[in-house]
């Protein structure tokens, strides 16, 4: 369908390609990936007709159309939502036209002039066309892809200038999809998606007819979508079968050949170079050694590329012990004017937990931040923050709170607790700030430099609490995955809102749900979450369906609303089951604590050599006795909306 000859391109004195060839199939899933600068965006634009490179040649088939998503995209006001996403219909809009000329053409013409046949006959062919290209069905298509990227009904009809920078990329995305390139080209297109909408796109995208080349640093999603794996990098282009995990296998082995083959190649050259240095001087050996050194002249080095090494690690200082209870809500309240974003919210977060919070784009993500971290007030109910918790705070919008005249190394070095003071430089260099780029100034950084830079600031503050929104957009996969260590081995508390699901997977063990107006505790991972959503959803239940009562109504057949029942009925087993579970700890729990305690009052206890590990062994178990209560309380408000689902769907049966 489309092939890369021999492209080469320098920019002065670097040189971006050097002979790169590549060809793409008609269905290739193609992630392309390498490190920032290495000119991924570059490519894209070469293959676009947009930048003509030194040499080479880009060859497509004249039926080849190309669609491109850049990461910055603006949606000019004037036109509602879905005019501007079905604009990618424009053929069916000019017949449409055409239909709509010759009609009121034909209205002038008499029932006997020669040129009415003639006009009925053109509008004949063109509703004709119309009906091949099932213009019948553009209204559902724009309406089913916009639905599925996050928009609601109601946004249909608005001004794409009412909504943000992030919408309005999805708008341009809508518009791109239906269009049906035979080739995609997207960089970057889960930045501004939530959860929901990526998970659409990936399964959209798979299902797609044309050709996709990606550039994501998601590796879950290129995981899912790629089937090859492009690898730019040192001005060349290697090409792998298999997904981004695949790549990385793949790499890494070759990457291990390459070393060996460079040490054995060191050995050889440096047992010529001494032959070399031993015989300079020896006539009887002139001409072996002017041999050896015409062969070390021809000898090609073997080269090991500087992006393939792994970044230093990055470790956070020790956190400071706070209160077991770091925030505590009761009915919390919070709206903007009439609209309530957050109505009575009622949960606890205790020391050391590790939270992801998910859901819509304008459910309240947020929000629900920037209240706990205290840049927001709330309107009604608590919020208790436990004692010596200190919260840092991380949202993109910080960036420009950064002073434009001073350097990075200076705007990172002001933030940097002493404990990190002397290693600020290492952690800008894992943020690809590296050489000279830290004594830039930040008005010259681009927006996505800004924000990687007030991520490392929030990073060196001495905290106990990390509160991060969207921290991973900006950031390469070693960058990912040197930070998601970091915080593995941290004992802080954290509360992230991301989509990313491979950095959050290993990482978080409760996920917080939030929907306009509520929220919803999961004890587990992302990947849990996900599959339970999909439990309810596959029922007719929980957010994203019609609820229990409407599937029940759907179902007209006896047997298969009895099978129905019968998979509710299976979802209520295992989480009765865990909640018994928990109870049984708990009453386990209580019995050992009032045990201990109840032996503490003896003035024995504390004369005893193994008082000290018992009083380590008792502030356990009060530590384990809270979290199983919080966990306990979950699963009955689970139990109970299950069960009142199943109760809903008998009445209605």
């Amino acid at each position: 369908m489309l092939a890369l000859e021999g492209i080469s391109l320098r920019f002065g004195e670097k040189a971006l390609f050097e002979e790169i060839s590549a060809r793409i199939g008609a269905r290739d899933r193609i992630g392309l990936v390498g490190a920032n600068g290495a000119g991924k965006t570059t490519l894209f634009r070469i293959v676009m007709g947009e930048i003509e490179p030194d040499a080479g040649v880009v060859d497509r088939a004249g039926y080849v159309t190309i669609g491109y998503l850049p990461q910055e995209t603006l949606t000019l006001p004037g036109r509602s939502v879905f005019d501007e996403a079905a604009a990618a219909f424009e053929d069916i809009h000019v017949l449409r036209r055409r239909v709509e000329q010759a009609e009121a053409r034909l209205h002038e013409l008499g029932h006997d002039s020669p040129a009415y046949d003639d006009t009925l006959q053109i509008i004949g062919e063109l509703e004709h066309r119309l009906q091949d290209m099932e213009a019948d069905k553009m209204k559902a298509r724009v309406e089913k892809v916009l639905l599925g990227l996050g928009f609601s009904m109601a946004d249909m009809g608005r001004d794409c200038g009412e909504f943000s920078g992030g919408w309005q990329m999805r708008i341009a995305l809508a518009r791109l999809l239906l269009r049906e390139p035979s080739l995609l080209l997207l960089d970057e297109p889960t930045n501004h998606l939530d959860l929901d909408s990526l998970r659409w796109l990936e399964k959209y995208l798979q299902n797609y007819e044309g050709a996709i080349i990606l550039i994501s640093h998601d590796r879950a999603f290129l995981d899912g979508l790629c089937t090859r794996t492009f690898h730019l990098t040192r001005s060349r282009l290697d090409t792998y079968r298999g997904n981004y995990s695949s790549f990385e296998e793949q790499a890494a082995a070759r990457y291990e050949q390459l070393l060996q083959a460079q040490k054995s190649q060191d050995r050889k050259l440096a047992q010529t170079e001494r032959f070399i240095e031993r015989f300079r001087f020896k006539a009887s050996k002139a001409r072996q050694v002017q041999s050896r050194i015409k062969a070390l002249d021809k000898v090609e080095r073997i080269e090991i590329d500087n992006d393939e090494k792994h970044l230093g690690n990055f470790r956070f200082p020790p956190p400071e012990r706070c209160a077991h209870e770091v925030f505590r809500l009761k009915q919390l309240t919070k709206s903007y004017g009439e609209q309530i974003v957050l109505r009575e919210l009622s949960f606890d977060i205790t020391r050391g937990e590790r939270i992801a919070i998910v859901g819509v784009n304008g459910a309240g993500k947020s929000t629900l931040t920037r209240v706990l971290a205290g840049v927001e007030p709330f309107d009604g109910g608590e919020l208790k923050i436990g004692d010596r918790v200190n919260v840092a705070y991380f949202a993109q919008h910080q960036a420009a709170q950064m002073d434009p005249e001073k350097s990075v190394l200076q705007l990172a070095s002001e933030e940097a607790s002493e404990a990190m003071r002397s290693r600020v430089r290492d952690i800008l260099g894992s943020f690809l700030f590296s050489g000279g780029d830290v004594l830039k100034p930040a008005k010259v950084l681009s927006g996505g430099e800004k924000n990687r830079l007030a991520l490392v600031r929030i990073l060196l503050r001495p905290t106990n609490c990390l509160i991060l929104d969207e921290p991973t957009n900006h950031l390469d996969m070693d960058s990912k995955a040197m930070l998601r260590d970091a915080l593995q081995l941290w004992e802080g508390t954290i509360i992230i809102v991301s989509h990313d699901r491979d950095f959050l997977d290993p990482l978080v063990s409760r996920v917080i749900e939030v929907q306009p107006g509520r929220v919803r505790n999961f004890p587990g991972n992302v990947s849990y979450y996900i599959g339970k959503v999909d439990e309810e959803r596959a029922l007719g239940i929980g957010p994203g369906s019609n609820g229990a009562a409407a599937a029940a109504k759907s179902v007209q057949n006896p047997k298969e609303r009895r099978r129905l029942r019968a998979e509710k009925q299976k979802l209520i087993i295992p989480v009765k089951k865990e909640a018994e579970t928990l109870e049984n700890a708990i009453a386990s729990d209580e019995a050992f604590i009032a045990q201990e305690e109840k032996a503490m009052l003896e003035p024995v206890f504390f004369k005893s050599t193994a008082a000290p590990e018992r009083i380590r062994a008792l502030e356990k178990r009060r530590v384990k006795l809270e979290a199983d209560m919080i966990l306990w309380e979950q699963k009955l408000n689970e139990l109970e909306q299950l069960q009142n689902e199943l109760a809903t769907m008998d009445v209605e049966a």
